[in-house]
């Protein structure tokens, strides 16, 4: 079929809905001359009369009534998918992709998720944690999260989080038995949770700064992982102190069961940009999430900060 049979035939349609060049004409934006010249280039390519017009009626022949039982069906098909496809352009459903580093997935997407899967109940969430980088265009994903150094050059980044501070915490039975540390220093004296980063195997040197002052401490300890989560949960069963993010710790030290030291040398990192492909046609499940992950984030300053060591890849 060429591109303008499809067009002609919805104007043979319409102006046997109406009985009316002129009503077909206002119907489909465009003037009665032009529509009926449409139709007897249809009619001449067809072969056959679909209309009788006169200066006053128009009809419907025999054949045109044949194919207008034909059409009928595809035509109203083509029409709810145009609706549809208008309807998910301006309100969210679907399906929504997103790939993310871990510490994006738990900082960014899961803080909100419950609230915005409630409030948008058409929308299917679909949450993808790897820490290497990949081509989201090609895998499908409607957006990533990641540092905005990791951002490809070609995509529109969005942040979604202000820079993000560190803590370094132990469970309260952990500090019965040995004194909380008072200096980065007294660390040495400590079982630490040790931290593989999964982009070149190192171990996270632990970095810390007070009063213009940075120390980096490599730590030791009886258990190593290379989960954020994991580094955490470690220290909530009483096997060390870990190094971790403050979004990521806070749910424990708000219940007690994680405490916080060395606070005052707590160093503050780059924080997380959700990134996503072109300027035009946001899908509408993309902007409502970034529009609440803005408004859960509020008015954090986005100050100069240094790279996070959690995100190497």
């Amino acid at each position: 079929m060429k591109r303008g049979d499809l067009a002609d035939l919805n104007a043979f349609v319409a102006v046997a809905d109406q009985r009316s060049f002129r009503a077909a004409a206002s119907r489909l934006d465009v003037t009665p001359s032009a529509l009926s010249h449409s139709m007897r280039q249809l009619e001449g390519r067809l072969g056959v009369r679909l209309l009788h017009r006169t200066t006053r009626s128009v009809s419907v022949t025999d054949a045109g009534l044949r194919l207008l039982e034909r059409l009928r069906p595809a035509v109203d098909q083509i029409a709810g998918a145009l609706e549809d496809l208008n309807q998910k352009r301006q309100r969210p459903m679907g399906r929504l992709r997103i790939h993310a580093v871990h510490v994006a997935a738990a900082a960014v997407i899961a803080p909100v998720w419950g609230r915005f899967l409630s409030t948008y109940p058409e929308v299917h969430l679909e949450l993808a944690v790897d820490e290497s980088p990949i081509d989201i265009v090609k895998k499908g994903f409607d957006a990533g999260i990641r540092p905005r150094d990791r951002v490809p050059a070609d995509m529109i980044a969005v942040r979604v989080t202000g820079p993000m501070k560190t803590a370094v915490v132990g469970a309260p039975a952990y500090f019965t038995r040995r004194r909380p540390p008072r200096t980065p220093d007294d660390l040495a004296q400590h079982s630490c949770i040790q931290y593989r980063l999964s982009g070149d195997g190192a171990l996270l040197a632990w970095q810390f700064e007070r009063n213009r002052q940075s120390r980096r401490i490599s730590v030791d300890g009886r258990v190593m992982v290379n989960d954020t989560d994991l580094a955490v949960r470690a220290a909530v069963d009483g096997l060390g102190i870990a190094y971790t993010l403050e979004s990521l710790a806070e749910p424990f030290l708000r219940s007690g069961q994680l405490v916080r030291v060395l606070e005052d040398w707590s160093p503050s990192f780059e924080g997380l940009f959700l990134y996503y492909p072109g300027h035009r046609q946001v899908p509408a499940t993309l902007r409502a999430l970034i529009d609440m992950i803005r408004t859960a984030r509020g008015s954090t300053p986005t100050r100069r900060s240094r790279e996070n060591p959690f995100t190497k890849d």
